[in-house]
């Protein structure tokens, strides 16, 4: 079991490695990364609630308790499974001025861009496809800029996307749309 971690670890690291390099890149990362902060996501998903209506208003109000919800586990799983970012850890691991001094895993950015994004993904399948890249975009924008391990987004995209399903659930049975 050990030799299994081991080896998913160093695949991780080599991930992490192919994509952490400073190159043309970074300035769109750095930008891009923003798409999943607390800030945007918080105050987009509340301003399609408060300023739309019907099927659109119900879905944003399923992306904000998806985004809720999700961010409480990740700062429980980040409470209890503490891991060192990449960059305090791998040698030769690039990171932007000004990194997160927190723990890396899961990523927050990726749980919250999915959490908001999925439930829209569901409800309006021609937004899939925008939506999925802008999501993936955040993921892996977060290891371009040396502050996740690729299995840290990979964590932060599946509970975004579990949170923003039992949202979505939730809402329709209360509401029934």
């Amino acid at each position: 079991m050990f030799r299994h971690m081991e080896r998913l670890y160093e695949a991780d690291c080599h991930i992490f490695h192919l994509f952490n390099q400073k190159n043309q890149l970074l300035k769109g990362m750095r930008m891009i990364t923003h798409a999943g902060g607390a800030r945007f996501t918080t105050i987009t998903t509340l301003f399609v609630c408060l300023f739309s209506n019907g099927l659109i208003q119900q879905t944003a109000f399923s992306a904000f308790l998806s985004l809720v919800f999700s961010h409480l586990i990740v700062v429980l799983i980040k409470r209890f499974l503490p891991r060192n970012r990449p960059y305090l850890v791998l040698p030769n691991a690039f990171v932007v001025e000004n990194p997160f001094k927190d723990h890396s895993f899961p990523s927050g950015h990726t749980t919250a861009i999915f959490s908001v994004s999925f439930p829209f993904m569901i409800i309006y399948p021609s937004l899939i496809i925008p939506l999925l890249l802008l999501a993936c975009l955040v993921g892996l924008s977060r290891i371009v800029l040396g502050l996740h391990y690729p299995s840290d987004v990979l964590a932060g995209a599946t509970i975004g996307m579990l949170f923003g399903w039992l949202s979505l659930l939730l809402i329709t049975s209360i509401l029934g749309y």
